[in-house]
């Protein structure tokens, strides 16, 4: 019994609706407040653009700005240690023109190394500092090796026996690797 009243209901709701298709159906509704969530809508979606816009120029003029730094950056990356060694050139070429004006071997020897040891300090002011590598084992991650020469001594197979050329760390980071010869 249930069931058929609430058919019943259900027609008379049917009943109550506009189904004249010659009637316009929509004179019950409120345009004007539909009218008025559509212009803040609109509104809220043009800040929102124009929030969006602000912040990709922001985002691009970040961008520029730090390739910008970064290009001057390493332009002038090497300044520092340049203008420190414009001291060493210096002394270098008075040492050229004692060179030229002078035969004792002895002070040419003194100024020359003078100017090594002074090359030398000013670059490990910097931060530069060599590897020591002879008699040490060679190591893969420190050390290229350029051959192997055989040893007489077994305690020296797997060792640094000489080195080709220097190793250099950079405050504490292998700049150049040392090339060495291995004994085995």
């Amino acid at each position: 019994m249930t069931n058929i009243n609430n058919m019943e209901d259900q027609g008379r709701d049917l009943d109550d609706l506009n189904t004249d298709e010659n009637i316009a159906g929509a004179t019950h509704l409120d345009f004007s407040a539909r009218e008025e969530e559509m212009e803040r809508l609109k509104e809220e979606l043009q800040e929102q653009k124009d929030k969006y816009l602000r912040l990709f120029a922001e985002f691009d003029n970040f961008r520029k700005r730090s390739a910008r730094e970064n290009l001057e950056l390493r332009q002038t990356a090497g300044k520092e240690v340049i203008i420190s060694l414009l001291d060493v050139l210096d002394d270098c070429d008075r040492a050229e023109k004692q060179l030229q004006a002078t035969t004792d071997i002895a002070q040419i020897k003194e100024g020359v190394q003078l100017v090594f040891s002074k090359l030398r300090s000013t670059l490990q002011s910097k931060g530069l500092k060599a590897m020591q590598s002879v008699g040490t084992d060679f190591d893969v991650e420190k050390h290229e090796a350029i051959t192997e020469i055989p040893v007489p001594d077994p305690a020296l197979k797997g060792k640094v026996i000489d080195e080709v050329q220097k190793g250099y760390y950079l405050n504490d980071k292998i700049i150049r690797f040392a090339k060495v010869v291995v004994g085995k």
